[in-house]
């Protein structure tokens, strides 16, 4: 089953996230990506971290795993320290080039961490620990959940924010 890292950092209250238009379908998700083989989740979160956005981070910290099943696997969700840099995605980096054949795009950006209960986020029960532990601080040791591994469609989010508003 596959593995991958993932990372929450937050600089002047935005989270960095991946922007996603894949034909058409919209949402957020955290950086990261897959672990290949010989690495540890650690080392894979620094490489997708300087493929995906180029940033420089410190102290990572377990704080989830998520069980996303297939074809998303196990997922290891660091809390980090942002140093410096500003996102983009590195020329060479398999993002760089999907992104760059157009209709499966990818852009790296901080989002207004307020604005996070109202887009679409890959998975849904990620959203919610996020925007809780945003709010009242990240758990001391990882917490395990199961994900569907779906992100919310903007008909849903629009449900959502009419019983919310």
């Amino acid at each position: 089953m596959r593995i991958a890292a993932r990372l929450v950092m937050v600089r002047d209250n935005q989270l960095m996230v991946m922007h996603r238009n894949k034909f058409g379908t919209e949402y957020y998700a955290l950086i990261g990506g897959g672990v290949d083989q010989g690495e540890t989740p650690t080392d894979a979160l620094y490489r997708e971290v300087r493929e995906e956005t180029g940033l420089m981070f410190s102290d990572p910290k377990l704080i989830y795993i998520e069980e996303a099943g297939k074809p998303y696997g196990t997922q290891y969700i660091y809390k980090a320290n942002y140093v410096s840099g500003e996102p983009v995605l590195a020329p060479d980096s398999d993002e760089a080039k999907i992104h760059n054949m157009g209709k499966n795009l990818y852009e790296p950006k901080w989002l207004d961490i307020d604005k996070l209960r109202k887009v679409p986020f890959l998975s849904k029960e990620l959203k919610t620990l996020l925007i809780h532990d945003l709010e009242h601080g990240f758990p001391e040791k990882p917490i395990t959940f199961t994900s569907s591994a779906d992100h919310e469609t903007n008909e849903e989010l629009e449900t959502n924010n009419a019983i919310n508003n």
